[in-house]
């Protein structure tokens, strides 16, 4: 999507209310609600908001938090910001194309990364991809970020 809108106004009318409140104003899906929570299909999960791929179904793990969460983005796919809201230290993740709220990064994964990216699942769609094309991606962008 190449015609991102530049006005909050802009992105309401192309969001849904739902959308709106977690990727604009940095809202949170109630926990183990979120549609693709459950998602194992082999694929890219991309920003609701703009279409940036972002994470490889095979970074994906069940945290038992209640979010989907991975244990790495794809190359250049995220931007950290440090987030102090709720009298809490944390890490968020947003869109790095678009910098639209995807969810926080926590350092206590379970993989050989140490992370666990916990995304609401409202920031994120889904599109099924076949594995050999899903790795010939990854080989292509590992050392080349977008």
């Amino acid at each position: 999507m190449n015609d991102m809108p530049k006005t909050e106004e802009g992105w309401k009318a192309r969001l849904t209310p739902e959308q709106y409140a977690v990727l604009r104003e940095k809202g949170t899906d109630a926990p183990f609600a979120g549609a693709l929570l459950h998602e194992e299909r082999t694929g890219m999960f991309t920003c609701a908001a703009c279409g940036q791929q972002l994470f490889a179904s095979d970074t994906k793990f069940d945290s038992g938090s209640g979010w989907p969460s991975f244990d790495q983005a794809l190359p250049g796919a995220t931007k950290l910001v440090e987030d102090t809201s709720h009298g809490m230290r944390r890490t968020e993740v947003v869109c790095s194309r678009c910098g639209s709220h995807l969810g926080h990064l926590f350092n206590d994964g379970p993989t050989s990364t140490g992370n666990r990216f916990c995304i609401n699942s409202t920031s994120l769609q889904f599109a099924e991809q076949d594995a050999r094309d899903l790795a010939a991606y990854k080989e292509a962008h590992k050392n080349n970020p977008k």
